[in-house]
């Protein structure tokens, strides 16, 4: 028996070897397209040689100093790559190990800013419902999906959710894309206005589509008040959509952003927190120094690893190839699956998309949570070699089935035949077996 604790005691997960491009290989042989990315995270695919080269160079010389006494050469290169492309305004860039440690330490900067400021007031955190931030208590917090929030509620800080911008379930048939947009955002007024202007610190957004116009009228409403934006870009943000950061789609700059997944793209575990400069500045004219800190925070490996990998996301042009290869899962998707009888909804961006499963098309029924259907798909594609990332509770944290794909930046299109061929397979076996 296993001594590792690992994410559940009745699974026992094959022992992943090796990778190679879009494909891991486990002790058995056995070989599996990466269609999901892990979660997100493995951009450039597995392997990739010059990203190993930039980890082994760095570890010759230092492989750790603590920020408390030293900066490091690679943590400097590291923000300053990020800086150089990050949107207008934001130029501090703060050194974290993964996406959870990224978005605490948005909400604790947001805390502290108004303190600086003379605005101590300001502690209250608007977020989305069926939003997620991640796994700390502080994350989690300020999250929205109920299934993920449930076992730890008495710990959570409280937190005011508003709806999603779900255009394919909340958007009215008689409404415009544009008026969805405007009436989704107008939630977000209303919150603030009923928890009092002065004491809203942040907004927090993530990883949805969003209605044309949504983010404009939120980034308005937020100047209007006084209220810090906070993007959450660990998963849709670093090329995955199309753009290094996908807010730049919706010419909308945030207050803060939180990176991670493919800022290290799985070759070493980083994230980063990005802030403009007003923020930064009013602690360096304050207190000046910012109340937070990891160990690892800033790792000498880690940031060489993901300077390695910006530096391969622009000399290679992957955000391109995004572009290119997302539009063309897109198209096949769409024809293995746009008349589907069980798939409601075709959503996404660049090579971040998603399948939601209904039971009917025309009412948007889900399936009954009891029959299990995204497990079964992620089940049935596993047995094919296939790696998906299914999820129930797409709806309301209880309801509702959906399947993401977000596939290595290099994927080619033999491989995106291959994804979507095994992925049809496996609906169907998971239909058939939920009868």
């Amino acid at each position: 028996m296993s001594q590792l604790f690992g994410r559940h005691s009745r699974v026992h997960p094959p022992v992943a070897v090796r990778g190679e491009g879009v494909y891991l290989f486990d002790k058995d042989g056995n070989r599996y397209l990466d269609g999901s990315s892990g979660a997100a995270v493995s951009s450039l695919g597995h392997s990739d040689p010059d990203v190993a080269a930039a980890i082994r160079a760095q570890l010759a010389d230092l492989a750790f100093a603590h920020t408390g006494f030293f900066s490091s050469e690679p943590a400097e290169e590291l923000a300053s790559l990020l800086a150089a492309k990050a949107p207008e305004g934001i130029g501090k860039v703060y050194l974290v190990s993964g996406g959870s440690e990224a978005v605490e330490a948005s909400l604790k900067l947001a805390r502290q800013y108004f303190l600086e400021i003379g605005q101590p007031q300001r502690r209250h955190v608007i977020a989305r419902r069926q939003s997620y931030h991640g796994s700390t208590l502080g994350a989690l917090a300020a999250g929205g999906n109920a299934w993920r929030r449930e076992p730890y509620l008495p710990l959570l800080a409280d937190t005011t959710h508003i709806a999603p911008c779900f255009e394919y379930r909340h958007r009215r048939r008689e409404e415009s894309a544009e008026a969805y947009g405007l009436r989704a955002a107008a939630e977000l007024e209303r919150a603030i206005d009923r928890l009092g202007a002065k004491s809203v610190m942040a907004f927090t957004a993530g990883a949805v589509p969003p209605a044309p116009g949504y983010f404009r009228r939120i980034r308005d409403i937020c100047d209007r008040h006084g209220v810090l934006l906070i993007a959450d870009e660990v998963m849709c943000g670093m090329g995955r959509t199309g753009t290094l950061f996908a807010l730049e789609q919706e010419q909308v700059i945030p207050d803060i952003v939180a990176v991670a997944k493919g800022l290290g793209a799985g070759y070493q575990p980083i994230g980063a927190m990005l802030c403009q400069n007003f923020i930064f500045d009013a602690i360096a004219a304050g207190s000046g120094f910012f109340q937070h800190g990891h160990t690892y925070a800033g790792h000498p490996l880690a940031a060489a690893a993901a300077a390695a990998v910006l530096k391969a996301i622009h000399e290679r042009q992957l955000l391109g190839q995004v572009r290119r290869q997302g539009a063309a899962i897109a198209l096949q998707l769409e024809h293995e699956f746009g008349q589907h009888p069980h798939i409601g909804d075709i959503r996404g961006r660049g090579l971040l998309m998603a399948l939601e499963l209904v039971s009917d098309r025309e009412s948007k029924a889900p399936f009954p949570p009891a029959a299990g259907l995204a497990g079964k798909v992620k089940s049935a594609a596993f047995a094919a070699g296939l790696l998906c990332y299914p999820m129930s509770g797409t709806i309301d944290g209880k309801s509702g089935d959906h399947v993401m794909l977000a596939p290595p930046f290099t994927i080619n299109d033999d491989q995106i035949g291959e994804l979507v061929a095994k992925l049809a397979a496996a609906v169907r076996a998971a239909l058939k077996s939920t009868g």
